[in-house]
């Protein structure tokens, strides 16, 4: 349903070089630029991406509350792999790699964490281990 999610920076070389080394760890990359104002990153122009920009009315970027951009990876490592990743440049912990409920066919495995600019995201897998 959804065809990219855009979060705002105030520093937009800092949220650049945030994303621009955490994507390619679950095989992202970046798809599309805009007179750098406006970078898409993702797998793949026909999936899901996350646009990074400055706001559009002049006014100060400021991450919403409540607000949260969840990434689906292929497996329970590349949640931890893109956790990690995004501490290790800079990112804080919202909640750390594990599973979230039952174990089973459904199984929630997921970790949350905000990117220098305080957006949300979380890296999530469903199923089994």
């Amino acid at each position: 349903m959804l065809g990219y999610i855009t979060l705002g920076s105030n520093d937009l070389a800092a949220a650049q070089a945030f994303y621009s080394n955490l994507v390619p760890v679950i095989g992202g990359k970046e798809l599309m630029r805009f007179s750098d104002s406006f970078i898409v990153y993702g797998v793949s122009l026909d999936k899901a991406g996350i646009a990074i920009t400055t706001a559009y009315n002049g006014e100060p970027a400021t991450p919403g509350n409540g607000n949260m951009a969840a990434i689906v990876v292929r497996d329970r490592a590349q949640v931890d792999a893109l956790y990690n990743k995004a501490i290790e440049l800079g990112g804080t912990c919202e909640g750390p790699p594990g599973l979230r409920g039952d174990e089973g066919p459904m199984a929630f495995y997921a970790a949350y964490f905000r990117d220098p600019d305080g957006n949300k995201l979380c890296a999530y897998r469903m199923g089994p281990a």
